[in-house]
């Protein structure tokens, strides 16, 4: 993104672009269990922070940039609920995930001409698990697993990211969790309001369940803002959830957003929504819409080994600096950028999702291929996933 100097409320004129006109999406019609009857299964899953592949389907169903020509297509889409599968608890299936995606892939594959042209070069799928399409909420099962293999070649639209890690690949555009607006929209306070807390977070600082020990959870991120800063006046830090928690973020100055089991998660988006300046504690994480939100400007990074001085660092931050922080924040362009509205509004981010899918055109020529060649292995990736679904 070009440089520019950036008023009060603007966040850069990026994220102002209309894709319209400058890219076509040919949406695969898929038989209705890769999606539909997932959803009516379970209608959790329009609700809860992976719903982005949910909402994208039926913005593109309506979007100006559909194409019924598939000739004519600069990119293909195909619906697929991957995160639509849940436990009883809510949370998807990983070992259903890619059994479901390696379906879909088959169908469109064997139904169409269009992938095996490219086997899936011009295709972007939406994976917004844990750690993208390695399809696991653990990260080391997921970095055992590795990025689906017939995936390989497409570009995927994901909320997992974080640099030099096996579950991120080249080309893929990092999407914000979604959170929803109406929710958000809800519980807005008088924006005069004083910011009266320092530090705000609400949230897991330990997961017992799942590392009794404790240090593997957040890479101990978490465990050392509680040890360090649970007796200190500036920090209101808890794990309790009060019903005032969005008014609350309103009435902060700066919101903390520690990793967890992966660097993301909806408080990212809360923060911004709410004029809280985000303090990003997520070594080598990737935000979304990174090449058109000018996060260093928004935000505060604070390196995980850092942590035990989060009290002198935000301390130390001038005045003049939280308070054009919070200007830009005031602005519409980026709450808009991280919201899935329903209906979509302009500057939205499935705007920015096709304005980035925009940004990789024209294709190259490696994208396509010659008639007979084949790159990927279908019978590649883990035994389990190779079951049928």
């Amino acid at each position: 993104m070009n440089e520019r100097t950036m008023s009060a409320g603007d966040a850069g004129g990026v994220l102002d672009d209309n894709p319209v006109g400058k890219l076509k999406v040919f949406v695969y019609e898929m038989p209705r269990k890769y999606n539909q009857m997932l959803l009516s299964k379970d209608s959790r899953c329009l609700h809860h922070m992976f719903a982005a592949e949910i909402f994208m389907h039926q913005f593109l169903l309506k979007s100006e940039v559909r194409t019924l020509d598939p000739e004519e297509a600069d990119w293909f889409y195909t619906p697929v609920y991957t995160t639509c599968d849940l436990t009883q608890q809510g949370f998807p299936l990983p070992f259903r995930a890619p059994r479901i995606m390696r379906s879909a892939i088959k169908y469109i594959a064997t139904t169409w001409p269009y992938w095996n042209r490219t086997e899936g070069a011009n295709h972007f799928f939406l994976t917004p698990h844990d750690f993208g399409a390695c399809f696991h909420y653990q990260e080391e099962r997921a970095m055992e697993r590795g990025i689906l293999p017939l995936l390989r070649r497409s570009t995927l639209v994901q909320t997992f990211g974080q640099r030099n890690h096996v579950c991120l690949q080249d080309g893929s555009i990092t999407i914000p969790p979604y959170a929803n607006p109406h929710k958000m929209q809800a519980h807005l306070i008088n924006p005069g309001t004083p910011r009266s807390i320092f530090v705000y977070f609400r949230g897991l600082f330990y997961d017992m369940g799942n590392d009794p020990e404790g240090g593997y959870y957040a890479r101990g991120a978490r465990a050392s803002v509680w040890e360090n800063f649970k007796d200190n006046p500036l920090f209101d830090i808890s794990t309790e959830h009060p019903s005032t928690y969005y008014e609350d973020m309103q009435r902060a100055i700066f919101c903390l957003c520690p990793l967890g089991w992966a660097p993301w998660s909806p408080r990212l988006v809360e923060a911004v929504v709410f004029g809280c300046i985000p303090v990003i504690i997520a070594d080598d994480i990737v935000l979304p819409f990174a090449d058109a939100i000018p996060w260093e400007q928004i935000s505060v990074f604070v390196a995980e080994r850092d942590v035990p001085r989060l009290d002198s660092i935000l301390t130390s931050i001038p005045l003049e600096d939280i308070l054009r922080k919070q200007r830009l924040l005031a602005g519409e362009s980026v709450k808009q950028a991280l919201l899935f509205h329903q209906p979509a509004r302009p500057g939205d981010a499935f705007d920015q999702v096709l304005n980035g899918l925009a940004r990789k055109l024209p294709h190259g020529k490696d994208v396509f291929l010659e008639p007979g060649e084949k790159v990927l292995d279908w019978n590649a990736g883990l035994e389990s996933d190779l079951k049928p679904w």
